[in-house]
């Protein structure tokens, strides 16, 4: 079995990586615990949110696979903030996660250029030289070889789940963990770490009082997060809100010893931003209450996921407090909580390409990395394989900027900054977001999809119509007038909108509400993109001067010593990155730059 390039991992990186490998004219190799488990919805089954819609949507742009299985599978839709300024705006939709999982397989099943295999792989293979992969070996004894290997183990590598006084080696409740593969990664090198995550118990819905919560309706109609589709035609189910109370504060409270996470048996570091409610109990002790959503799993399933309760405290404290809680006290609990313990690679060993910097053409992507969320390790997993295929052709890696994507933002954080603790990405993460709106991604990054062969040319050509209309609208809007003052300065006023024009400019009825709700936000916030479009070629200007990889920063007189050792850590390909390392100050960028031009003058033949 030899193969072009191998992704290691059926989650939602593996998925994104497997295909556009194959996509891209790469022989494919997805190797995976187990097929029934490929992109497993294994918390939340949702898709989206702040920050993580955008993600989505980049993917879609890009031409990546999400935004397509959660348009097939949705079973509500909300635009969440849409009161709020269109910066900070995102779509989020919850999924039948059943129906997830089956797509995502058939879709990886019926693409060209892919084989799927279930076994575990325990090792990576390297060329003699020590420095380049040639393939894995795997749990069953199979030596598979390949040009380029994607590692997307996501939770499960040396993997270890508690439930109060019960552990046991496993990436998720019944699923063995992927136990031997780091071990091998810290025996070549890799500094690797522990980080924890957890998910709530699920419950079943005949035996809830749902009169006793507040009802959660989704937007209708729901909308498409691919930019393929205008429509999607599902069910639309409700989820439901209640809260926490102090019976069930002091329930926890009282059995905060149990809990393997405040006992000292879990050694790696949580999600500060997704506690579990014991967290949430201690950390939060002037709460009275917390939200907890009560979710559908699915349309043909009465398990109940109840997002706000993830804990790792043994099942008779979990049953207790749940039975606590309004319209849960009757509550059937179907599986229990619990907090799985795995081991990650510091990102800080990789180039921005996602490649790791000791050894060529192993890539990393998704939970491995240190991220948390279907829609981080999704993106990473989607930019990795591209950068794979790349390699495979010997073409510069794509790397997007953090001006141009929140992918850039997340794989620059990284790279750049490292993690100690599970990232999750938010809007305040991003600089420039204004640019970086949800509905503008195909603008952004469906070239980039079409240059590397993942989006054809009828979808460029959709987007060129797409802009044409923008602009023939804004034109429409330039050349009308309302009670004598111009349409465009009108729509300026924060009190009125494009569809309050409608009557007064009946063209505009010639095009759908997409293209009116773009160059509405387009016309009001032009005066804020132009200010930032200022800030981003500052940013850019940075990023173009480029710093050898041979660079030697021990020769380099009046660096600061943290400055030195993080520049050797991190080696960044610009004085931009180099700008964000944390500890780098700006007088350590300065003396940077002052090297480098003199570098550059003394070496004629460097561009």
């Amino acid at each position: 079995m030899d193969y072009d390039a191998i992704v290691i991992g059926g989650g939602h990186a593996g998925i994104e990586a497997a295909l556009a490998l194959a996509k891209m004219g790469c022989a494919t190799l997805m190797i995976t615990q187990s097929l029934d488990a490929i992109g497993r919805l294994s918390c939340n089954p949702a898709i989206g949110g702040l920050s993580k819609g955008n993600l989505v949507r980049e993917i879609d742009a890009l031409g990546g696979e999400m935004g397509h299985l959660i348009d097939k599978t949705m079973i509500q839709f909300r635009i969440l903030n849409r009161h709020r300024g269109p910066a900070v705006q995102a779509p989020r939709a919850q999924a039948d996660k059943f129906s997830y999982h089956r797509f995502a397989k058939e879709t990886l099943e019926c693409q060209s250029k892919l084989s799927l295999f279930q076994d575990t792989v325990v090792d990576i293979l390297l060329e003699q030289d020590g420095s380049t992969i040639c393939g894995v070996i795997t749990e069953r004894g199979h030596h598979i070889s390949a040009h380029a290997i994607v590692l997307t183990t996501g939770t499960f590598m040396e993997a270890k789940i508690f439930i109060g006084e019960y552990d046991a080696p496993s990436g998720r409740l019944g699923e063995p963990a992927a136990v031997g593969l780091g071990t091998a990664l810290r025996e070549k090198g890799f500094t690797v770490g522990r980080l924890k995550t957890g998910t709530p118990a699920r419950v079943k819905k005949s035996s809830l009082d749902f009169d006793a919560m507040l009802i959660q309706n989704g937007d209708l109609p729901l909308l498409p997060f691919s930019f393929d589709y205008d429509t999607v035609n599902r069910p639309s189910m409700d989820c439901y809100i209640t809260w926490t109370n102090e019976e069930t504060h002091k329930i926890i409270r009282e059995n905060i010893h149990r809990s393997p996470l405040y006992g000292g048996k879990i050694v790696g570091t949580g999600p500060r931003y997704c506690p579990s409610i014991e967290d949430k109990v201690v950390r939060f002790a002037e709460r009275d209450r917390h939200q907890i959503f009560v979710e559908p799993e699915g349309v043909g399933t009465e398990e109940m996921y109840l997002n706000g309760l993830s804990s790792s405290l043994p099942e008779d404290v979990q049953s207790a407090f749940i039975h606590s809680i309004r319209g849960l006290e009757h509550a059937q609990v179907m599986r229990p909580a619990y907090a799985v313990e795995y081991d990650y690679l510091d990102p800080m060993q990789l180039h921005l390409s996602l490649e790791t910097k000791q050894i060529k053409r192993l890539f990393i992507a998704g939970q491995t990395n240190g991220t948390s969320g279907y829609e981080e390790a999704a993106c990473q997993g989607l930019i990795a394989g591209i950068n794979a295929a790349l390699s495979l052709r010997n073409e510069p890696p794509l790397v997007l900027s953090r001006t141009e994507a929140y992918t850039g933002v997340l794989i620059d954080d990284l790279v750049t900054k490292g993690t100690k603790e599970p990232y999750r990405m938010f809007t305040s993460r991003a600089e420039y977001r204004l640019n970086l709106r949800h509905d503008t991604a195909d603008q952004r990054l469906t070239p980039k999809g079409y240059s590397v062969g993942l989006q054809p040319e009828e979808t460029m050509n959709r987007l060129k119509e797409k802009l044409e209309k923008i602009e023939a609208v804004k034109e429409l809007l330039v050349s009308s007038k309302i009670d004598g003052k111009s349409c465009i300065d009108l729509l300026r006023k924060p009190e009125i909108v494009i569809n309050d024009m409608l009557d007064d400019i009946p063209q505009l009825h010639e095009y759908d509400e997409a293209i009116r709700y773009q160059v509405n936000l387009d016309v009001k916030y032009e005066g804020y993109i132009r200010r930032q479009d200022r800030q981003v070629d500052r940013f850019v200007r940075m990023e173009k001067i480029l710093i050898p990889d041979t660079f030697d920063y021990d020769a380099l007189d009046g660096l600061s010593t943290e400055a030195r050792e993080k520049l050797k850590k991190v080696r960044p390909s610009s004085v931009g990155q180099a700008g964000r390392i944390s500890g780098v100050r700006t007088g350590d960028v300065a003396i940077l730059m002052l090297a480098l031009r003199r570098r550059g003058r003394s070496t004629p033949d460097e561009s």
